[in-house]
């Protein structure tokens, strides 16, 4: 395993910028995965990573030693780190010091809606989309399509409420979601808090794209116009509605449900 005890060391001032800059983060190729789930989830689902980086305080942990092991089989690069030098790289308080530096995945073509699928519209918070993600995974769902101003999926707090969803799914940022509804091969179902159906009325026996909108503004105009369906999920109490991981995720299983029961 390399060490490298210079903050001047080129790779280690690289591994900074990406840790640190979250603009330069979501230019570049690569994403940093922060913590043991996350680096165990990817060795799991997708691969060996471009490199794995520990500190030396986690060096000998048990999680981290089969983690390099692992790393070691495949040939990724491993480099050791002084505690003080691993720092920056990690957002996780209280955790194992471990990241890897991963590629993400590029996809050549924007797949047509045929399947069940998320569309993610200006959806800007972290934690909302990771969870969204999540839930997506967990019901099965393997596409989500992302619109400008949608929080960039890659960056640390996504992934972190993500909890591996990423390499469960495929993930499509920057997509103009009003041209992929017009090619769209099933129904697209937006919802909103002012819909007269609720999402126990309508029968989600076969794939559907589920439309969820900005935490504030909902969804646009424009797309709401596009949509097949618009639904609310109905709630006692005083809130006006509910929080748009917390929608998606009552969405997500309504659908698992109707399917293995069957029936609506």
């Amino acid at each position: 395993m390399k060490r490298i005890t210079s903050k001047d060391n080129p790779q280690y001032r690289k591994l900074k910028q990406f840790a640190s800059n979250s603009a330069a983060a979501r230019r570049e190729r690569y994403a940093i995965l922060d913590g043991v789930h996350l680096c165990q989830s990817y060795l799991e689902h997708v691969g060996h990573p471009a490199l794995c980086v520990v500190s030396q305080t986690s060096q000998y942990h048990a999680e981290v030693l089969e983690i390099i092991a692992e790393c070691e089989k495949g040939n990724a690069q491993c480099l050791l780190l002084p505690d003080g030098l691993f720092r920056p790289l990690s957002q996780v308080d209280n955790g194992v010091d471990i990241v890897f530096l991963v590629l993400k995945p590029v996809y050549d073509t924007l797949p047509e809606l045929v399947q069940n699928a998320v569309l993610l519209d200006r959806i800007q918070d972290p934690g909302n989309v990771g969870s969204i993600l999540r839930s997506a995974a967990a019901s099965g769902i393997r596409q989500v399509y992302c619109s400008v101003g949608t929080a960039s999926v890659w960056t640390s707090r996504v992934l972190r409420a993500g909890m591996g969803a990423h390499f469960l799914l495929e993930v499509f940022e920057n997509v103009s979601l009003e041209t992929l509804i017009e090619t769209s091969k099933i129904p697209v179902v937006a919802t909103t808090p002012y819909a007269r159906s609720t999402i126990y009325d309508i029968d989600l026996r076969s794939s559907v794209a589920w439309l969820l909108g900005h935490e504030g503004g909902g969804i646009s105009e424009s797309l709401m116009e596009r949509a097949s369906d618009r639904v609310v999920i109905p709630h006692a109490g005083l809130m006006e509605s509910l929080n748009v991981a917390a929608c998606a995720a009552v969405c997500f299983f309504e659908q698992m449900r109707q399917c293995l029961s069957g029936r609506k």
